[in-house]
C-alpha cells in the first residue's frame, strides 16, 4: 500500500507541476545617479528569447541573437528598440539617451545607455514599454539608486510611466 501511494505520487506530481507552470515576462533596468560624472548608468536586462521574438517581429524574422548568426545590424535593431521603448525625463525636462553597447549573460540580454550632464537629481520620469505589446502580462521594474537613497517602480501595459521624486 505504502508503495502504491509513493508510486502514484511520482506520477502524477510531474503532471501537476506541469500544469501550473508557466513563463513570467519580465525586464530589469537599474539605473545609478553617479554625481562625479553628472551621469545616469543604465543596465536593462531583458530575457533573450523574449526580445529576439520582438526583434523579429519588428524588424526582421531571420535576426537571432547570441548566436554565430548575430550581424552588426542587429545591435542597431536593438539600439533602435531600446531607445524606441524607454524615455526619461530628468526634472521635468526630456532628456537623450545614448546607447553604448549590449552583451549576453547566460539567458539575458544586457543592455548599457547613459544620460550625460545631469548636474542634479530631483526627480525622475520613466516611460518603459519594453516588450509590452508583444506580452500583456510583461512587467518592467525599474530600480534607481543614488548616493543617498534607492527607489523602484514596476511599470506594466496599465502603467508604463513612472515618476520619483528626491528631495
Amino acid at each position: 500500500m505504502k508503495y502504491s501511494r509513493i508510486l502514484f505520487l511520482l506520477l502524477v506530481f510531474p503532471l501537476f507541476s506541469a500544469s501550473t507552470a508557466h513563463k513570467f515576462y519580465v525586464s530589469i533596468t537599474k539605473i545609478e545617479y553617479v554625481k562625479e560624472k553628472k551621469s545616469l548608468q543604465i543596465i536593462t536586462k531583458i530575457f533573450t528569447d523574449d526580445i529576439e521574438d520582438a526583434l523579429q517581429q519588428r524588424y526582421d524574422s531571420s535576426i537571432s541573437l547570441d548566436t554565430k548568426k548575430e550581424t552588426e545590424a542587429v545591435d542597431e535593431d536593438v539600439k533602435k528598440y531600446l531607445l524606441q521603448k524607454i524615455s526619461i525625463k530628468v526634472n521635468g525636462k526630456p532628456v537623450q539617451l545614448d546607447y553604448i553597447g549590449k552583451e549576453y549573460d547566460v539567458d539575458m540580454l544586457v543592455a548599457y545607455l547613459e544620460v550625460t550632464n545631469v548636474p542634479d537629481l530631483k526627480s525622475l520620469e520613466i516611460d518603459n514599454k519594453i516588450l509590452i505589446e508583444m506580452f500583456p502580462e510583461q512587467q518592467n521594474i525599474i530600480h534607481l539608486k543614488t548616493p543617498t537613497s534607492r527607489k523602484s517602480l514596476i511599470l506594466d501595459k496599465d502603467e508604463p510611466s513612472g515618476k520619483l521624486k528626491f528631495n
